[in-house]
């Protein structure tokens, strides 16, 4: 996949890994940056990276944003931008980066992974509201139950 330089973010080394990393200072509300990358449309796809769209579709994200890492208290979440031609049409949907609150620059930005239990495993961000399994918050009873 093509990296991509940019302004905005950075991906460095971080607690877990690689990470990304603000360069700049994002608001509230405002898009990061749009998730690019390559869609498969596979169930039983998986990798380190992939990201779920539901149904059968995965998203393989292209730097920086495969480097996303996970928090319980997350600063970023995904969202679906429907989008459309200058005619009206409906184009091919995107996903971009928000800042869910203000971000400033060398914060690392993270999303909530919010796996299914199935997906489930011990969660180390550091979070002081650490669930401390990567689940879906509805999930981590499910999760707790588990033999």
């Amino acid at each position: 996949m093509k990296q991509r330089r940019s302004k905005k973010v950075a991906v460095e080394p971080a607690r877990h890994g690689l990470g990304v990393f603000a360069k700049r200072h994002f608001q509230a509300r405002r898009y990061v940056g749009r998730v690019r990358g390559r869609i498969v449309s596979d169930p039983n796809y998986s990798s380190h990276y992939c990201m779920d769209l539901g149904g059968d579709l995965s998203l393989e994200p292209g730097a920086p944003f495969r480097y996303l890492n996970h928090s319980c208290s997350p600063n970023c979440l995904l969202v679906l931008v429907q989008v459309e031609y200058e005619d009206g049409s409906p184009a091919e949907a995107e996903i971009w980066l928000e800042a869910a609150r203000d971000i400033h620059p060398r914060e690392e930005l993270t999303i909530d992974y919010g796996w299914p239990v199935e997906s489930a495993m011990p969660c180390d961000c550091g979070s002081p509201n650490c669930r401390g399994w990567i689940v879906g918050e509805g999930s981590l009873e499910a999760v707790a139950q588990a033999p």
